[in-house]
């Protein structure tokens, strides 16, 4: 099989939908011998966040010397990003090799008169396939949606549950509440293993924390008010992020717990980037003080090679020379561009805070693009309110990409100045043309991540 005929194959498999269950996953792994046993893995959940929290420790864990695998979705540039090690992505023969392995088998779970597994599914076996033959050390493992359903929860050898931001998104399946939403993802939680999260809403962390003493787990906190009480009966250690400083070359911050107070800096920008970077530091301190006491069942090499490479240098140096592209990423300065992959009420929120805070009075020429399944009404109302015009694009090549038109009618609620384009190349053209007329303007593109990759190739950013 070539890589294109693979990529086909995945391609029509997205015809069995979405299938929340552990069922399917676990019959194909159980055929392929459940490489998935062989891995060590850390585990996080969360609705906005998840993807830089991995990109954070990713880096920390490859500046400690180690071998790490990464799975993450979805992409932005190449179907390949999803499955990384120490930055590199797999190779299309690799894919199109592990495809001619995985095709075989779900035909014969649909030949004995089973479901056939979703493209979620089969991408998740091949990576487990792919880090077990690569001899991963350690895989950082993202979940696709939820978390007690997800596919990647067949896992069993997990050194921390992780979770970024939990909000409301994918209600469908997940429940219409954001503690329905955190019980979902909160199923990760395994016994004995640390859990970490940095802030959250008290029903979220109602939820976290008895799902932790349930599974008799220690849980860490990344938090910024030092008045926040732990539950009675929680094993809870929280960490204080404190002198925050953040501008358009990225941020800063101390973060105290044991072993005392440090400071760290990120190229990523925004206040929220600060939260992702202390909860993934926060996870690998956690790592290491579990090696050290012994709690891990790992063997003694790898073992050592943690407790030696995690220092506060390598801890450091990941954060600095993390890459994690389409998160508020400046790609052009004259006139000056930032791409954000804020597709949610939530990250949108986030995204307008950051821009209030960053660059705060300028007049914002808004491309915006969404999948239909997301709450595009909620992100409009949060964004387009105070733009100075609004070009709305077909993000390209997705079947569940929301109709520019579409899109322009909700914007057209909230701002008037909206316009619905044909492409993205023109939505980039228009705003270039406003912008050079205009010294205090700004070009901002978010939305759906599926055309962020679009907005990296028009502005040749690598």
């Amino acid at each position: 099989m070539t890589y294109k005929q693979a990529i086909d194959h995945i391609t029509e498999c997205a015809s069995y939908g979405i299938s929340p269950g552990l069922e399917s996953i676990t019959g194909l792994c159980q055929r392929l011998g459940d490489p998935q046993d062989e891995l060590k893995f850390i585990h996080i959940a969360g609705t906005n966040g998840k993807g830089s929290v991995a990109a954070y420790l990713s880096s920390i864990f490859k500046s400690a010397g180690l071998k790490v695998g990464r799975y993450i979705s979805p992409t932005i540039s190449d179907y390949l990003e999803r499955f990384d090690i120490n930055g590199r992505c797999m190779t299309k023969k690799d894919f199109a090799r592990y495809m001619d392995i995985v095709r075989p088998v779900c035909d014969a779970m649909t030949a004995e008169g089973l479901d056939h597994p979703t493209p979620f599914e089969m991408e998740t076996a091949i990576a487990f396939l792919y880090f077990k033959e690569k001899n991963c050390d350690i895989v950082v493992l993202e979940c696709g949606m939820g978390g007690r359903l997800d596919a990647t929860n067949i896992i069993r050898n997990k050194l921390s549950c992780v979770f970024a931001h939990i909000d409301m998104d994918h209600m469908q399946y997940l429940g219409d509440t954001v503690d329905k939403i955190a019980s979902e993802k909160a199923g990760i939680i395994t016994d004995t293993v640390p859990v970490i999260t940095g802030p959250q809403y008290e029903a979220v962390m109602k939820v976290l924390r008895k799902a932790a003493v349930d599974h008799d787990a220690d849980i860490y906190t990344v938090k910024d008010d030092k008045d926040v009480i732990p539950a009675p009966g929680v094993r809870e250690m929280s960490s204080y992020i404190s002198g925050v400083k953040i501008n358009l070359r990225g941020g800063s911050f101390y973060m105290s717990d044991e072993p005392g107070k440090r400071k760290y800096k990120t190229p990523l920008l925004g206040t929220h980037q600060i939260i992702n970077s202390a909860v993934a530091v926060r996870c690998v301190r956690a790592v290491r003080e579990a090696c050290e006491d012994g709690r891990y069942d790992i063997d003694d090499d790898l073992r050592a090679r943690i407790i030696k490479g995690l220092t506060e240098e390598s801890i450091a140096a990941g954060l600095k020379n993390v890459k994690w592209p389409a998160r508020l990423q400046i790609i052009s300065t004259k006139p000056l561009t930032v791409i954000d992959g804020a597709h949610n009420p939530d990250a949108a929120a986030r995204l307008k805070e950051s821009l209030d805070e960053l660059i705060p009075g300028r007049d914002r020429i808004l491309i915006m693009g969404m999948l239909k399944d997301k709450d595009a009404e909620k992100v409009a109302d949060i964004m387009c309110r105070d733009a100075m015009m609004v070009f709305t694009v077909t993000p390209p090549d997705n079947p569940r990409a929301m109709r520019s038109p579409d899109l322009a009618r909700i914007v057209s609620g909230y701002n008037p100045r909206v316009t619905s384009l044909d492409s993205v190349e023109e939505a980039v053209e228009m705003a270039r043309m406003f912008a050079v007329q205009n010294d205090n303007s700004v070009i901002i593109a978010f939305g759906s991540l599926s055309y962020m990759g679009r907005m990296l190739k028009i502005y040749n950013v690598k």
